[in-house]
């Protein structure tokens, strides 16, 4: 005779001192993972953290490119950006090194007309900061187009310098071109000015982004030394659509000795700053800022507010600079501190997946607490059916005697079960049917011991 083996009932949980919490974390834990992870998706990958240190090239030491870069790093420094400033030989090389991807330089002051023939398409301005004029000192009198410095001795600016790159334009337009009769020297700033000082040069071709404006006053001091007009302004501006007109008074530079001392018209071209267009948001807002601080004020040749603007010259503006000249620094920024401003910017990006996911999270949280709180309840469904059909297969009083034991485990066990009041329903009927099993397992013993 085939004996019965006895098969395990399903596994019963005995202590339930943490199984409530148990239901709550099993639930919950693999939406809070899933959020964690979407968060840090959204914010290292859509909206990266600011970087805390940028690079800017600049111009040669004594420029005013350089004064402008000196000045942003003390405002970047306020708001714990360190700036690292970069000399260099001036817009060429500034705009060399912005695309040069191996260069690690994040901005940089570029002169216009400097980008004739460059693929500038990753490249964005963040806007117009200043004017720097090209002025025109020479030897002597009377000098009133660049057309008469044929054959004479011109310095015209050091290699990489936005000063040579547009000296050789205006002189090319003006018939004198390199390797001709005119000796074209490569110097620029304090280099040029000694040079004229001491007769080695006829002439020099000056802009800000290799000389301030102390070395042009101190050179139109010196006897025998003079600034041309440019009476042709108005043809230059009209031929060359990034260059402006620019009109000095008598007396700007120095009123007390009548410098200059009678109107001059000047044709100058404008500065950008201009970035890689994977500057980030809030660095593009704190640059623009430190510029309209460093070059926003009242000048010699601008009005207060003309600098920095969105005029577009030959880079496409940034979305987020045309959004700050149109409404500036947003709330956040306005009222906290800069890296906080940040974080809680970042922070506010999250509300829009986080939204899209809540609705179904919320709906999916219940039923999966319900489920796991049924399923307890199952399980002991399922033991009572074990025993009842073991009950149905057991002959001795011993057999039976485990099968109460078991039942009496099981009846052990809901007494020490924790369960929500929105499932006391369930529970109580499984308790009535634990009863029910536990009266027909005593009828089959009464049964059996009225037969013998």
């Amino acid at each position: 005779m085939k004996k019965n083996v006895r098969q395990h009932s399903p596994r019963v949980v005995r202590d339930h001192t943490h199984a409530m919490w148990r239901d709550l974390a099993v639930s919950f834990l693999p939406f809070v993972v899933l959020f964690a992870v979407l968060a840090w998706l959204v914010i290292w990958l859509v909206d990266p953290a600011p970087p805390r240190t940028i690079t800017i090239s600049a111009g040669p030491h004594d420029s005013s490119f350089m004064q402008y870069a000196q000045e942003y790093r003390k405002i970047l420094g306020r708001n714990g950006v360190t700036l690292n400033v970069l000399e260099s030989d001036g817009s060429v090389q500034n705009l060399d090194r912005l695309l040069d991807r191996k260069q690690r330089v994040d901005v940089a002051l570029v002169q216009g007309g400097v980008s004739a023939g460059r693929d500038t398409t990753s490249l964005m301005s963040l806007g117009t900061v200043s004017y720097v004029p090209l002025i025109v000192v020479y030897r002597g009198k009377g000098l009133s187009q660049l057309s008469d410095l044929e054959g004479k001795r011109v310095a015209i600016g050091r290699e990489g310098s936005g000063t040579r790159m547009l000296s050789l334009e205006l002189l090319g337009a003006n018939g004198i071109v390199p390797d001709g009769d005119t000796t074209l020297l490569p110097l620029d700033g304090l280099d040029a000015a000694k040079a004229l000082v001491t007769g080695e040069v006829d002439a020099a071709l000056l802009s800000g982004d290799s000389t301030t404006r102390a070395m042009i006053l101190r050179l139109l001091t010196i006897p025998g030394v003079s600034v041309m007009n440019f009476t042709e302004a108005d043809a230059y501006t009209r031929i060359f659509p990034y260059l402006d007109n620019l009109d000095l008074p008598i007396g700007l530079l120095d009123l007390r000795r009548r410098i200059p001392p009678e109107p001059l018209h000047l044709i100058s071209p404008t500065v950008e700053m201009v970035a890689r267009s994977n500057l980030h948001p809030a660095i593009s807002d704190l640059l623009i800022e430190a510029a309209q601080e460093v070059n926003g004020p009242a000048g010699l040749l601008q009005k207060a507010g003309q600098f920095p603007n969105s005029v577009a010259r030959e880079f496409r503006i940034s979305e987020d600079a045309t959004r700050y000249y149109k409404s500036g620094k947003s709330f956040l920024y306005r009222t906290l501190p800069f890296w906080l401003a940040t974080v809680v910017d970042r922070l506010l990006v999250l509300l829009l997946p986080i939204a899209v996911l809540l609705i179904p999270a919320l709906r999916l949280i219940p039923a999966l607490f319900s489920w796991r709180v049924r399923s307890r309840i199952y399980r002991y469904y399922g033991a009572l059916i074990a025993i009842e059909r073991d009950a149905m297969r057991s002959s001795s009083d011993e057999e039976r005697a485990k099968l109460l034991a078991e039942l009496d485990g099981i009846e052990a066990s809901l007494n020490t079960l924790r369960m929500p009041l929105a499932y006391a329903d369930g529970f109580y009927v499984l308790r009535e049917h634990v009863r029910f099993v536990r009266e027909r397992l005593e009828g089959v013993r009464e049964r059996v011991h009225a037969r013998q």
